[in-house]
């Protein structure tokens, strides 16, 4: 996960007012995923845009919630060294 671009998608959403356009970024990638002759190289590119966007989601949630993009963010970070440790 790239911190960059995790900021970037929500100011993306942010600016456009909707995550419906992350949802279905989602569901494209996903799909692209089952193509029979997809190469190991881009399912783990696929895989990183995945993992960003679906970080930038939930960061947009709390955000929603009443945190601050800073919170919101340090708080995801943790989670996810949290998990990375154990």
């Amino acid at each position: 996960m790239r911190l960059p671009i995790i900021k970037q998608l929500i100011k993306f959403v942010s600016d456009n007012r909707d995550e419906d356009y992350l949802n279905e970024t989602i569901e494209t990638l996903e799909a692209i995923t089952e193509a029979k002759s997809i190469k190991d190289e881009e399912i783990d590119v696929i895989g990183e845009l995945l993992s960003n966007l679906y970080g930038a989601i939930e960061v947009q949630k709390e955000i929603a919630a009443g945190k601050t993009q800073r919170e919101a963010l340090n708080g995801f970070m943790q989670r996810v060294m949290g998990a990375i440790d154990q």
